[in-house]
């Protein structure tokens, strides 16, 4: 016996187009959702079929809560994807918190004409980077724009996680006297990202750092005894890390004073940005962290982080001081001091 679902083309995942129908609710997006997201994303939780999905609490601590959006201008680049990137964005968001990441949510929004195999590509980098994250994608959404009113695909992920009890970890925390150590390279997502927009051709491939950093972060916590040594973490995305220590020493009142000479660039990344006029302190990172540590714990947190793939190039950077102009600033590597400034604008759009 033959029924109306016989009837039903297989989605072509190898010619095929998301068309507005993909993005009307009706049969035509329930395929693209069975076929397609489902298939590589598949776990109990999402096996529901609701329009949330319903997990087990935790029990203790406290949950966290994060939400990213990822329009990264281009969609594939050297090291990454936007795919794996707002898997990775998400985690660490809510990894930052010095939580566990349990669950993330997936919103995608899809230009009419976006080939489907390229959509695989990227929701199988999703998957990908979930699995080997351990953090289930659980539920998710999908609208399907004119062509010409999106870029692509525009992802929306949002986490989950737990804290457990008696950690404390936030911007407002660094104090005078405190410690800041930097897991890595900077600059390498930015210039790896612009290298392909701006069809670059450097000697040495430039390949973005997005990884999910919670895995560190467990280390790190699990390195001292007295929780509330690690103050403040950070991931130094947009803005770079100027940026970032701003938004810290803004958060708790203080300043900070860094050294050049300790921040590790790659020659290749120190090289583009030479020549693009572009300084690495301000080049988006999605791989890297920043941690503000209490001095009597900064030695064994700085070597959890050596010791962790994520961490083996980390750096003890600077220190936090008192300062109620809350100024950032830099010891050059030529014996000078410079204020490290906000920027008025955004040196690199759509980079994450």
């Amino acid at each position: 016996m033959t029924t109306k679902k016989d009837y039903i083309r297989p989605l072509d995942i190898r010619h095929g187009r998301i068309d507005m129908n993909h993005g009307a609710g009706g049969r035509a997006s329930a395929q693209l959702i069975e076929e397609l997201f489902v298939p590589a994303f598949d776990n109990e939780w999402l096996r529901q079929g609701n329009d949330g999905a319903s997990m087990p609490v935790p029990v203790g601590g406290r949950l966290v809560m994060a939400t990213d959006g990822h329009v990264v201008s281009p969609l594939f680049f050297p090291g990454g994807d936007v795919g794996c990137l707002s898997v990775h964005g998400t985690i660490n968001d809510v990894a930052m918190s010095g939580a566990t990441p349990l669950y993330l949510t997936a919103g995608f929004i899809i230009e009419e004409g976006f080939a489907i195999a390229d959509l695989k590509r990227i929701v199988d980098s999703m998957a990908r980077a979930a699995r080997e994250a351990g953090v289930p994608i659980v539920t998710g959404d999908t609208k399907v724009v004119e062509q010409g009113k999106g870029d692509g695909v525009f992802i929306t992920t949002t986490g989950v996680g737990v804290v457990a009890a008696g950690i404390d970890i936030g911007g407002a925390n660094a104090r005078p006297g405190d410690v800041l150590l930097l897991s890595g390279t900077i600059g390498d997502h930015g210039v790896a990202v612009l290298s392909k927009r701006e069809s670059l051709d450097f000697e040495t491939t430039i390949e973005s750092d997005t990884a999910a950093l919670h895995t560190l972060v467990a280390a790190m916590i699990a390195s001292v005894p007295d929780k509330h040594a690690v103050r403040v973490l950070r991931d130094p995305t947009r803005g770079g890390l100027a940026t970032t220590l701003n938004e810290i020493a803004r958060q708790s009142g203080v300043g900070m004073l860094i050294e050049e000479a300790r921040i590790p660039v790659l020659p290749q990344v120190d090289a583009a940005c030479e020549l693009l006029g572009l300084d690495p302190l301000y080049i988006a990172n999605e791989g890297k962290l920043i941690a503000v540590c209490a001095p009597e714990v900064a030695e064994a947190v700085l070597a959890a982080m050596r010791d962790h793939p994520l961490g083996a190039k980390a750096q003890r950077i600077g220190i936090v001081t008192e300062d109620p102009h809350r100024f950032v600033q830099m010891n050059t590597r030529f014996g000078g001091r410079r204020v490290v400034d906000w920027l008025s604008g955004e040196p690199l759009p759509r980079i994450c």
